[in-house]
This record gives C-alpha cells, sequence and structure tokens, in this order.
C-alpha cells in the first residue's frame, strides 16, 4: 500500500494499494479542477480493500481551517440509498419470504386501489409501478411518517398500466419499499438493513441515522462546477430534458417534486427519517463494502446475495426511455445498470447514483466494488463528472492489475 501524498495542491490521506494509483491521481484531480469540497472513495477488489482516500472538509461550507474530512466521515448519499434499499426486497426472496413475481396486494391489500390489482413486487424495484409522482405532494414532515407515505402511494392511481412501461420513482420509491418491508416483516427498511445487511457486512451506512452517528455527517449543500470545466463549456442537458425540469405540471417534475418543500438535508429530524429512496447515510468505505458483500465474501464479513440472487439483481428489467428522467435508462432490480445515462465500471455491473454526487457499485465479473461520497452535490441527476473520473481511474487500474 502506497500513502496518500499527491503533488497536485490538496492534501489527500489514505492509502491505495500498488496498481490503483491512477484512483489516488484522479481523486486529487477532483480537488484542483473540478471543484471538490469534502470527498471519500473506497473499492474492494475481491473482497480485500485496495482504495481507501479521503481529502477536504467535512462541511461543503467549511472554510480552509474547519474540521477536516476524517476516516469515518459519512455523508448523506441521496439515491444511492435505493440500491442498498433494494438488498432488503432480493434478501426476503432469498429467504422465501418475500416472492418478487407475486402482487404487491398479497403483502399489502390495500395497495390494490386505483388500478393497481396487477401491479407485481419486481415492478416496485424496476420502476414499473407507475406511480412515481403524487397528485398531492407530502411536506417533508409527513413524508418521514411511514403510515402517511404508504396510504399515499397505495391510493394513487398510477400514470400507467403497472408494468407496461418504465420511468423513475425518484421519491415514491421510499414509501413503495418501506410500505412492503413493514407488512412483510414488521421491522422498516432500516431496521432491517441495520440487522441483516449493516451489521452482518460490517459496513457503515444507514437508513434513519441514529443520534448517537449525528457527529460524524458532515453538512451537505449544491456546489457550482468551476468554470473551466469541459475547457471553459458546461454541458447543458437536451432541450427536452431542461423543459421537463422547468415545467411544473411535467411528470418529471412532479416525480422529484413528491415531497414539497424540498427537505433540509442537514435536518437532524430528516436524518432520523426512514426514506429508503433519498436519505440514506453512508461513508465511502461503508458503500464499498456493501457492494462488495453482494457479490462475493469480503474481510471480515460473509457474502449476501447467492449468485442466483445477484443475477436476478443484475438482470435487465427496464430499458429504453424513461417516462421521468426523459433519457434512456436500464435498471435491473433496484439497481441502475451500466449504460449512457449511468457509466459504471463495464457491462455487466450494478449500482445506482445519488443526484448530484455519491455512486455505489459492483462488478462481479472484476470483482471490484466502489463507494464515493462527497459533500457538494452538483445539478446532475447521474453521470457525475467527479465520480466518473474516479470510474475511469479505477477501470485504468484493474486493466494493468488483471
Amino acid at each position: 500500500m502506497s500513502d496518500g501524498s499527491t503533488d497536485v495542491g490538496v492534501d489527500v490521506n489514505g492509502t491505495v494499494a500498488e496498481g490503483f494509483e491512477p484512483v489516488r491521481e484522479a481523486f486529487a484531480e477532483n480537488f484542483a479542477a473540478r471543484g471538490e469540497r469534502g470527498a471519500a472513495v473506497a473499492v474492494y477488489r475481491d473482497g480485500h480493500r485496495v482504495v481507501d482516500l479521503w481529502a477536504g472538509t467535512r462541511d461543503v461550507d467549511g472554510a480552509a481551517d474547519s474540521a477536516p474530512w476524517e476516516r469515518g466521515t459519512a455523508q448523506i448519499v441521496r439515491s444511492a440509498t435505493k440500491g442498498v434499499a433494494a438488498a432488503v426486497l432480493l434478501l426476503l426472496h432469498q429467504r422465501g419470504r418475500l416472492d418478487l413475481d407475486a402482487p404487491v396486494g398479497t403483502y399489502w391489500p390495500e395497495y390494490k386501489a386505483a388500478g393497481k390489482e396487477r401491479t407485481l413486487v419486481w415492478h416496485l424495484l424496476a420502476h414499473r409501478a407507475g406511480v412515481p409522482a403524487l397528485d398531492v405532494p407530502l411536506t417533508p414532515e409527513r413524508a418521514a411518517d411511514p403510515v402517511l407515505g404508504a396510504d399515499a402511494v397505495a391510493a394513487q392511481a398510477p400514470a400507467w398500466e403497472p408494468g407496461a412501461d418504465h420511468g423513475y420513482h425518484a421519491q415514491t420509491y421510499s414509501w413503495l419499499t418501506d410500505g412492503l418491508v413493514r407488512r412483510v416483516t414488521g421491522r422498516s427498511v432500516g431496521e432491517w438493513i441495520a440487522d441483516e445487511i449493516a451489521g452482518p457486512a460490517g459496513a457503515e451506512l444507514w437508513v434513519g441515522l441514529p443520534e448517537e452517528e449525528r457527529p460524524r455527517v458532515g453538512r451537505v449543500g449544491p456546489v457550482e462546477p468551476p468554470a473551466t470545466e469541459n475547457g471553459g463549456l458546461r454541458t447543458r442537458p437536451k432541450r427536452a430534458v431542461a423543459e421537463a425540469y422547468a415545467d411544473p405540471g411535467s411528470l418529471t417534475s412532479r416525480s422529484f417534486g413528491a415531497i414539497t418543500p424540498h427537505a433540509d438535508e442537514n435536518d437532524p429530524a430528516y436524518r432520523s427519517a426512514v426514506l429508503p429512496a433519498s436519505n440514506g447515510i453512508a461513508t465511502a468505505d461503508g458503500l464499498a463494502r456493501f457492494y462488495a458483500s453482494l457479490i462475493g465474501d469480503v474481510d471480515g464479513g460473509a457474502r449476501l446475495f447467492t449468485p442466483e440472487t445477484m443475477e436476478r439483481a443484475r438482470a435487465e428489467a427496464s430499458a429504453g426511455a424513461d417516462r421521468v428522467l426523459v433519457v434512456p435508462t436500464r435498471f435491473g432490480l433496484g439497481y441502475m445498470l451500466h449504460g449512457g445515462a449511468s457509466p459504471l465500471l463495464a457491462p455487466g455491473s450494478f449500482g445506482h447514483p445519488g443526484r448530484g454526487g455519491a455512486l455505489g457499485f459492483a462488478d462481479p465479473e472484476s470483482g471490484v466494488a466502489f463507494g464515493y461520497v462527497t459533500n457538494g452535490f452538483r445539478t446532475n441527476v447521474t453521470a457525475d463528472p467527479r465520480a466518473q473520473a474516479l470510474v475511469r481511474a479505477v477501470r485504468t487500474a484493474t486493466a494493468t492489475a488483471a
């Protein structure tokens, strides 16, 4: 292992295994040229950690002399939470407690309302349920109430016939997954993750942050890309995408606005809620270790997914034009798959980004698992330039070490 010393003007801490030096260089470059404030990245290969780096300040608005990012600093990872939550349903299926091909109403009778009788469990994970938006959005306080959230999606009429098409369930994924898991197990998604995933895997991640963990979590906020990025030109979204986000009546805006007004992500009450679509909190190592445990044994922890469950998770279940994101997307069961909207390591990779920053994924063929967390969120939904620079470096290192 080599230390984190670098000559590009940022104090990068941590270690990388021989051959993975390109990841350290890309990580440092994110601070030097891509506007990074505070971040961490971790990579496992064949169950062993080969990258463990962190730098910057814990808080996005921190001055140079403010609290530094430390090993073990955690951040909210937004939609990267979805991949962790998906593992709950898949593991329940693996243990014979949940049939992915059964109607949701088998376990949740109230969900049959408003034409959703034929919605299958796997439709929820593949963003095919047809309920990405609510006719009446929930306030952050009401969204945090598991009964109100579940009742809202159960009563909601679908925007399309469930199963017939797909569109990203940006916020409603929280109440769809948590509502179902509570009815099957009597526990919330967050409790199930703590007891059956994070604990056994030794992964530092939470959906519903315990009070005792609050001091280690930094403040997050928006950051602008540097003017010099892409040679001085800033990437603009396609007109159809920009118009969809600008139109308050579009399915896109209504889906992301299912919680209105936007929640304060630094509010302790929000962080302690169980919202599996958006408010998971993790260290980079916790996210990478979680994904490593899905594809194999990990140092100090056993594999979570059987090979059969892993293949079901990453088998393409939705592909093509996304009714919400207005770009082509690919999904397995709860996981984004490698593609133009969300480039991962290789065609067989599966994982999930968090809007504007975080990313976690696994690539079974190479044995690589990846976790990146940041305190500075940009406007992109997927394919964050900082995360993608790290992924490219991992690709280079993996190819060299193969």
